[in-house]
């Protein structure tokens, strides 16, 4: 079996309007314009990925190649918890038979254990309050950057400056009118 050129597309074009409909946010913390803009697609998207995944399991690297198997880890991100927690346990068998981003596995993994409650393993999961970026709790702290080193990922003060200068700059574009 090769790869799905249709699947393959489509994940891409979804992940896409995922992405553009976030960067096209006024600055701010406007949930109406959350409500008009991101819901949506998001809705859209996981809609699809649950039938995607019914279908084909999680879509990884054999089926639609690795821009794609990384798109639909974006849609499953950006997905209500309950749809996390049904691709957590593909991704993971995914990973497992080296179909899939050991990467993307730690962000969702983190993910998951964010909506649950508990402390995340790898450092990947902010909550930005008023303007405030404070890490979730995270298992065993002093371990962190050598877990995050094992996934080729930055040490988390660097992940952190990285993600508040990108905020910055988002909060720093001029509003457009009308």
């Amino acid at each position: 079996m090769g790869v799905n050129d249709a699947l393959r597309t489509e994940l891409l074009e979804r992940a896409c309007r995922d992405q553009v409909a976030r960067e096209s946010l006024p600055a701010g913390d406007d949930m109406r314009a959350w409500e008009e803009i991101v819901e949506p697609v998001d809705r859209a998207n996981t809609a699809r990925l649950r039938e995607i995944v019914a279908e084909h399991g999680w879509p990884g690297h054999q089926l639609v190649g690795e821009a794609a198997a990384h798109a639909a880890w974006l849609l499953a991100q950006h997905a209500p918890p309950d749809v996390q927690e049904e691709c957590l346990r593909l991704l993971e068998d995914a990973v497992a038979r080296g179909d899939a981003s050991p990467r993307d596995l730690a962000y969702l993994m983190d993910r998951v254990l964010m909506h649950r409650g508990q402390p995340q393993i790898y450092g990947t999961q902010y909550l930005l309050t008023r303007g405030v970026l404070t890490l979730w709790t995270v298992r065993d702290p002093g371990g962190l950057d050598e877990r995050r080193a094992v996934l080729g990922l930055e040490p988390e003060a660097q992940n952190r400056s990285r993600l508040l200068a990108a905020e910055k700059r988002r909060d720093d574009r001029p509003a457009e009118d009308g």
